[in-house]
């Protein structure tokens, strides 16, 4: 039989948390942002619930090139716009949207020759410090575009550095959004600013005379079910569904005594007799191998729904949790009970992946795109699949 494990991606879940971000931001189209395979989850596999997007965005055109293959017409955005001249050739092709946000690009544009002229997307960088025009050059370059018989329609763009926090003052997007409305005043075309964390907790205020939601909004990790400011939020005060569960099972029980250890370098030692349930999965599935595990803490895990921990370091293929908590009131665990690592359990019970990164000091937006290609997929269309 397979080695079990199993990652499964929630359609009803994609559609509701798209549905979720639409109501946050009613008056404004919506980006599905997909990319890095659509965080993790696969393209194609999600497609199906995220078609009702009015666009998608993501980072390169093989990708682009995925979302036309499944007869996808609409509009489609390069987030970090082209990477070199001919890319250009492709746009035009496969009729993408494009971001600019360096003079090279526009160099580039002016040089292409196209039938069809490129809609662009105008980046400023108002306080990220990674891609676009600072805002003294902003006017200057979109009137550069503006002249080039190779632009249709040029859109303006930016992108919140701290909307998921209160950093630079109140509710972290001020200074943003106050260098933008500045340098984009009185200039023509639809606006983009608010990725998941600015349309969930800022959308419906005001920017000048306009919405900050603006003409489009970009759904990213809010798509895939995780809270885009988490602490401070988490999952289910956004109303927002796990979109992905990688599960596993146990597949062998061990009786622990007080002072034995579990796993490579001795890290946990039983304060007292445990049975400990070892799991097929491990840091070559994707699982981080940095959780921990010790005897202090350990990441949050389920068997059989209920929540216990990892203890132990996390190796190549297997991880050990403390089978405690799921026996406390019910049979002891045997080898074959189900243990998800987050997501749904069939037992009713979710464990956001939010959670789990926070224990292993990182963000769910490493794990869901970190699951190995070993990892085997089924899609969930509202019929749990049972194949591990």
């Amino acid at each position: 039989m397979p080695r079990p494990i199993l990652a499964t991606v929630h359609l009803p879940a994609l559609r509701h948390n798209l549905e979720r971000l639409q109501r946050a931001a009613p008056d404004s189209r919506l980006w599905a942002v997909v990319k890095a395979n659509a965080y993790g989850h696969g393209i194609e596999r999600t497609f199906p619930a995220l078609r009702a997007a009015d666009g998608f965005a993501l980072l390169d055109l093989a990708e682009a090139e995925r979302l036309r293959a499944l007869d996808w017409r609409g509009p489609i955005l390069l987030i970090e716009g082209c990477f070199e001249a001919r890319d250009l050739e492709l746009c035009s092709r496969l009729n993408l949207w494009h971001v600019v946000h360096c003079e090279e690009q526009i160099d580039w544009l002016a040089a292409h020759k196209t039938h069809q002229p490129h809609r662009v997307f105008l980046k400023m960088n108002s306080g990220m410090n990674r891609l676009g025009f600072r805002p003294a050059a902003y006017r200057s370059a979109w009137a550069r575009l503006n002249a080039l018989p190779q632009v249709d329609e040029i859109s303006l763009i930016t992108h919140f550095s701290d909307a998921d926090s209160a950093r630079f003052g109140a509710d972290g997007i001020a200074h943003q959004l106050d260098a933008f409305a500045a340098a984009t005043r009185d200039l023509p075309g639809e606006r983009s600013l608010c990725n998941s964390a600015a349309t969930l907790r800022h959308a419906g205020r005001e920017l000048g005379s306009s919405a900050l939601a603006a003409d489009w909004v970009r759904g990213g990790i809010a798509l895939y079910g995780s809270a885009p400011d988490h602490p401070a939020h988490c999952s289910a005060d956004w109303e927002l569904q796990p979109a992905l569960t990688l599960a596993s099972r146990l597949i062998a029980v061990q009786q622990v005594q007080a002072g034995e250890s579990v796993g490579y370098g001795s890290t946990f030692v039983a304060p007292h007799a445990m049975r400990i349930g070892v799991v097929a999965c491990g840091y070559a599935d994707g699982y981080p191998r940095h959780a921990p595990g010790g005897p202090d803490c350990g990441a949050p895990v389920l068997v059989r729904g209920v929540r216990t921990r990892l203890v132990g370091r996390v190796s190549m293929d297997m991880l050990a949790v403390d089978l405690g908590p799921a026996e406390a009131d019910a049979s002891p665990c045997q080898a074959g009970d189900e243990v998800v690592l987050w997501g749904r359990s069939r037992h009713g019970a979710v464990l956001p992946v939010d959670e789990v990164a926070q224990a292993a000091g990182t963000l769910s937006y490493e794990l869901l795109c970190a699951v190995a290609p070993r990892v085997p997929f089924a899609v969930d269309d509202g019929d749990f699949p049972t194949a591990i």
